[in-house]
């Protein structure tokens, strides 16, 4: 975790993501909401059941590039946020494990709500991942891939 918290925090890792340190880094004195969202693997999809892990491949620096972009345009809609942070695992994620974890901070809900929703869902259409599902025995890229869209196109 950085020492002196900027108000951007992106993080593109194959380690352990920790909700309780994004949201600890989020914290502000001068804001009332931080809201969080973390993203898990679970046990199926709309392809199949059974799924135990999942892995991701990106271009790390495409990806941080992309992140980066999410969260300016984010700051151009609600322009009290204070802290923005996203992480994404790339590499294997076993069961429950986060995938993503996303927090805003600012000074009232509304925007934090607002915010952290946009975050995540435009992530998801304008972050270049690739995620291949794992299940006993075999193992496929997702059908559920949609077209990379610009962040500011959401």
């Amino acid at each position: 975790m950085p020492s002196t918290p900027p108000s951007n925090w992106v993080l593109v890792t194959s380690d352990r993501l920790s909700l309780d340190t994004v949201t600890t880094w989020a914290a502000r004195a001068n804001c009332g909401a931080v809201v969080t969202f973390s993203g898990v693997v679970r046990d199926n999809s709309s392809a199949r059941e059974g799924v135990i892990a999942l892995e991701y491949e990106t271009s790390t620096e495409l990806a941080e590039k992309r992140i980066h972009e999410v969260m300016d345009e984010a700051r151009v809609r609600w322009p009290a946020l204070e802290a923005v942070a996203i992480h994404h695992r790339i590499g294997r994620v076993e069961l429950s494990d986060a995938t993503v974890i996303v927090a805003v901070s600012s000074p009232h809900r509304d925007d934090a709500f607002d915010a952290a929703r946009y975050c995540i869902d435009t992530l998801k259409v304008s972050v270049p991942m690739w995620k291949r599902e794992i299940w006993e025995g075999g193992s496929a890229w997702s059908e559920d891939a949609s077209p990379i869209l610009n962040a500011q196109d959401q």
